[in-house]
């Protein structure tokens, strides 16, 4: 399974190749919010959250979604991964509730993927 932490910035299409192993549009990936990386690729969402809690990151940091680089850039995240599930953190939705949450990880998500 090719997972992929990204620490720095790669193009759209390197995010997109990264997906390929699973699907032709999409690309599933987590964000760690609070170290500032995430990690594309995997069928799962839960596939690449695993590799970033091996690397040492906390679960309450990391969020799931998906991303569509041919979108348009307004609409290429969602915010939807099961491992967004989190009652105690106030996520009763696979979609990140907290707009707060959101930005951080769309910044990230920006700065790293090009």
């Amino acid at each position: 399974m090719n997972i992929r932490i990204i620490t720095s910035p790669i193009t759209r299409s390197e995010a997109l190749e990264i997906g390929q192993e699973f699907y032709t549009e999409m690309v599933k990936g987590v964000v760690d919010i609070n170290k500032k990386i995430i990690a594309l690729g995997g069928e799962y969402h839960m596939d690449a959250n695993v590799v970033l809690i091996e690397k040492g990151c906390s679960q309450g940091d990391i969020w799931g979604f998906n991303i569509y680089p041919n979108r348009s850039h307004d609409d290429w995240i969602e915010y939807t991964s099961l491992i967004n599930i989190r009652p105690t953190a106030h996520n009763r939705t696979m979609t990140v509730q907290d707009k707060n949450i959101c930005e951080a990880m769309k910044k990230i998500i920006e700065e790293l993927i090009i």
